[in-house]
């Protein structure tokens, strides 16, 4: 069985003889992984390696970019355009149509940013993402520029970089709320997710915990959310989901240890899970929100 219930609302979620299906492996460490609806194929990042690996039915596991900067987190801006958190080039950049990868976040204050990490864009095209210092290289630390991991927002035309909050220990994975009134995000060293009221200027207010995660063998990192507000998060043993109330409703188990999540599929009820070495799948019963 796939599934841990600590509610009984979690199988109106997903069928209880829903099974966590293995599509590839033999990568080093997975993580943001991203469907691409026209095209029906899952990018996703391969850290250590400095690829970026794409994934279909008919040609299984092949590489979309190398070197990728040591890409984590993925996403497409409202024109369709690739968006990555770099970890080596401590950057968010933007693919054009062209294939040029350009540089749209670096700095703040003049001051380099640490790793960008993960990224999700807002219905009018404004970027918000994390910036922990997970992906610093030994070199880079000693080099670390700002004395905080902040999260950030990037203004829909490019220009201005808001610095959203700054006391987090460990900022993560980020993800709205399907109606956008909330900003969730989680801090992976707290071992918990906080919730934000997105004000009319984009920028957050009235931070509290929603939820928390307990043991071991995983930790809070990837996060998204379906279409009736549920909140899905990486953490200890697989898959862990939260009701629009934070009641936790259970654990999707999955055999490796998970990384991130993204919603794909033809109706967007395919969960794709890059855990360790491998990217897995498994059918739900309720849509995700889409990535377009």
């Amino acid at each position: 069985m796939a599934l841990d219930v600590r509610d009984s609302r979690l199988l109106d979620l997903v069928d209880s003889e829903a099974t966590v299906e293995q599509l590839a492996t033999g990568c080093k460490f997975t993580e943001g992984p991203l469907w691409h609806a026209v095209g029906r194929y899952l990018l996703f990042s391969d850290i250590p390696e400095n690829k970026i690996r794409r994934w279909d039915e008919q040609s299984g596991m092949t590489v979309f970019r190398d070197p990728s900067g040591k890409s984590n987190g993925l996403t497409f801006d409202k024109g369709g355009h690739l968006i990555a958190c770099e970890h080596d080039n401590r950057r968010v950049s933007r693919t054009t149509a062209d294939g040029e990868v350009l540089t749209i976040a670096s700095h703040y204050e003049g001051k380099r940013l640490n790793s960008p990490n993960d990224i999700v864009v807002k219905s009018d095209g404004s970027i918000y993402f994390t910036d922990p210092p997970y992906g610093l290289s030994s070199k880079a630390k000693s080099e670390k520029e700002l004395d905080f991991h902040g999260v950030y927002r990037l203004s829909p035309d490019g220009g201005t970089l808001t610095l959203l909050v700054d006391d987090f220990d460990r900022p993560n994975g980020i993800c709205f709320s399907p109606d956008e009134s909330i900003l969730y995000i989680n801090d992976t060293k707290r071992m918990h997710i906080r919730a934000f009221d997105v004000q009319p200027d984009g920028t957050i207010a009235n931070g509290r915990v929603f939820a928390e995660e307990k043991g071991d063998n995983g930790v809070p990192d990837g996060m998204k959310v379906d279409v009736q507000g549920n909140v899905y998060l990486t953490g200890p043993n697989g898959i862990w989901i939260f009701a629009p109330d934070g009641t936790h409703l259970g654990i999707i188990i999955v055999p490796e240890r998970c990384a991130n999540l993204a919603w794909g599929g033809d109706f967007w009820k395919s969960l794709f899970i890059t855990a360790s070495t491998s990217v897995y799948r498994i059918e739900c019963k309720v849509e995700g929100i889409a990535v377009s």
